[in-house]
């Protein structure tokens, strides 16, 4: 079961381990594979830059949980001005709460004291926490000291970027999940026809998906040039 906070935030379809392409992550892909955030350390941290897929990991782990009728929750800090940080309250009682963008709490003394005594709680019921943040535990900005060293404790994971030849593999491994053929010279056109980032990438599919299914056509590189074209 997915607790739903009042965010109007909901989980990805889509975020799945499965169409999860890993390059240089599969150390972390496996153990959520393995643990699904349920056995082994209570606590692992996951850390990188933009469109190394921290987000879609947490939701993935969510999902994986959810599946074996545990409760979960997920909750994007980049929100946390819009709550309070007793929504952390009772959260212990999950099994698995996973926290994205730690960074955006730090240096608010009320958000970090809420998030070390969720950690603690947490330890105690023998539930599991899975965080991320842009930056190292020991760089991301956080101010208690408690918490500081709670974070390094667990499992730390550096996700790393797709390399050129792997973001072609990505996309082809994106299009097969929703159904469509995509040819190497189709996903090389559309990689360098476009922003190189993995989110807007996964974007443009998106929208290539509505439109070849509104239109019966195939992912062919006349088809992507004409949609490209359209779009100027």
């Amino acid at each position: 079961m997915i607790v739903q906070l009042p965010l109007g935030i909901r989980l990805r379809d889509s975020a799945t381990l499965a169409n999860y392409f890993p390059g240089a992550n599969l150390e972390v892909v496996t153990y959520l594979q393995q643990h699904g955030g349920m056995r082994g350390e209570q606590c692992a941290y996951l850390w990188g830059g933009a469109g190394t897929g921290k987000t879609h990991l947490l939701q993935a782990a969510c999902h994986t949980v959810a599946s074996r009728d545990e409760a979960t929750a997920y909750l994007p800090l980049s929100q946390a001005e819009e709550l309070s940080p007793s929504i952390l309250e009772g959260m212990a009682e999950l099994s698995l709460v996973c926290i994205d963008d730690i960074e955006y709490i730090a240096g608010h003394d009320a958000w970090e004291r809420a998030l070390f005594h969720l950690y603690n709680h947490m330890r105690d019921a023998g539930t599991h926490l899975l965080i991320t943040g842009k930056s190292s535990p020991v760089s991301c900005g956080i101010t208690l000291p408690d918490l500081a060293s709670r974070l390094a404790w667990g499992m730390v994971f550096q996700l790393h970027p797709l390399g050129d030849e792997e973001k072609l593999q990505a996309l082809q491994l994106r299009a097969n999940a929703r159904g469509m053929e995509m040819p190497g010279d189709v996903a090389r056109y559309l990689l360098n026809r476009n922003q190189r980032d993995m989110p807007a990438l996964y974007s443009l599919l998106d929208q290539l998906d509505h439109v070849s299914l509104a239109t019966q056509r195939r992912l062919t590189i006349p088809f992507i040039k004409e949609f490209l074209e359209s779009r100027i």
